[in-house]
């Protein structure tokens, strides 16, 4: 931890350090704002995430400072989905993205927030934020903080969200409200430039390459899935993942590189709001596109960069504190409202095993259809 007088305020503080919160952190240290950021883990570290990332990004990240031509990260052009009986369709992707795990991409970020002055408090858990007179006070275990702006990047939910009973926590569990997300690391033979979905009852198994020849391979399904199958992942992989031949053959020819699986529960693909008690909430903390479409890691990127835009002048004095919680707001719905909805809807066709094996075959003969698909859930680099 570090030291800091009673009397420190800051401009910016951002709970959460993932991809929206570090992107966010480097934006205003670069611009001369005093930040602090907060994250209840201690980098480097694993996230549940398909770990896929939409070349939309790569400028934005590489003027944040991130090396990516040495890097040397597989890029990949082509999608491939199957149905739980095993039928396929495939399709080039006309963007394309890269492949890199969370554990590389976010300890790097953290590096460069680091050198940009950002102060981080890792292993610090942010327990409650208030919002009076203009100013923040957020509560830890370090203690307590001020600061102008606050920014919630807290991933997929958290205790502030139950805290503060957002009313996406509150709704029933059913439909898109009751999610859980598994990932490995893998060895196994796989092409660097395809990407993977196969889809089983209730659920979607992702599967790309990463860094150092390594796979990534996550899957989302519902808790119920889980609870037919004894809680445990074992039997759930067997008897319900498995059922997908081509998923069968990965999972049992291929070498796990984790003793046991990265796993998050309570997933809700519900809408929220992107201001929360005059917190701009950025990342998947503002709404979170089905893994499915494979675009949710550009989507807190982006936000992070919509987010500062509006910070910076405010923080300028350019603009007052609702004209900044409404530009980023209005700009957020312009950029992601139409993707998330187009993600749910896309959703509604892949988890029924009938209609995911009925919609591929009816697709199969119409390639552009797929391309239509692909494309409403991507941006344009930013």
């Amino acid at each position: 931890m570090i030291n800091l007088k009673a009397d420190t305020i800051f401009d910016v503080a951002i709970i959460g350090g993932g991809l929206a919160g570090l992107a966010l952190s480097i934006q205003c240290g670069r611009a001369g704002f005093k930040t602090i950021l907060f994250e209840k883990e201690r980098y480097p570290f694993h996230r549940v995430c398909g770990e896929y990332i939409s070349l939309e990004s790569r400028d934005f990240l590489q003027s944040l400072g991130l090396p990516l031509a040495g890097m040397h990260l597989p890029v990949i052009s082509r999608l491939l989905v199957t149905s739980p009986n095993g039928n396929a369709i495939q399709q080039h992707l006309d963007l394309g993205g890269m492949g890199i795990s969370r554990h590389l991409i976010d300890y790097e970020l953290y590096k460069l927030a680091k050198a940009t002055g950002v102060h981080i408090e890792e292993g610090v858990k942010v327990d409650d934020i208030h919002y009076a007179n203009n100013s923040f006070t957020i509560y830890s275990a370090m203690g307590i903080i001020q600061a102008s702006v606050a920014a919630g990047c807290f991933g997929k939910r958290s205790n502030i969200d139950v805290k503060w009973k957002r009313k996406f926590v509150s709704a029933k569990n059913k439909g898109l409200n009751n999610y859980i997300g598994v990932k490995y690391h893998i060895k196994t033979e796989w092409p660097d430039d395809l990407i993977a979905l196969h889809n089983f009852k209730d659920g979607y198994c992702g599967i790309s390459k990463v860094e150092d020849g390594k796979c990534c391979l996550c899957y989302l399904t519902t808790a119920q899935n889980l609870k037919e199958n004894g809680n445990s992942i074992a039997a759930l992989e067997t008897n319900v993942l498995e059922a997908n031949p081509r998923l069968k053959n990965i999972l049992n020819n291929a070498d796990k590189l984790f003793t046991e699986p990265v796993t998050i529960a309570q997933i809700s693909f519900a809408t929220k709001k992107q201001v929360e008690n005059n917190v701009m909430m950025i990342g998947d903390a503002a709404g979170m596109i089905t893994p499915l479409c494979g675009n949710g890691m550009s989507m807190a990127l982006h936000g992070s960069k919509l987010a500062f835009q509006a910070i910076e002048k405010f923080l300028h004095n350019e603009i007052n504190r609702h004209e900044m919680e409404t530009q980023y707001s209005r700009e957020w719905k312009i950029q992601f409202s139409k993707r998330l909805a187009m993600g749910r809807i896309i959703q509604q066709l892949f988890g029924k095993p009938w209609v995911t094996n009925l919609f591929i075959k009816i697709v199969k003969p119409f390639p552009r259809v797929i391309k239509f698909l692909v494309k409403q859930t991507h941006g344009k680099p930013f």
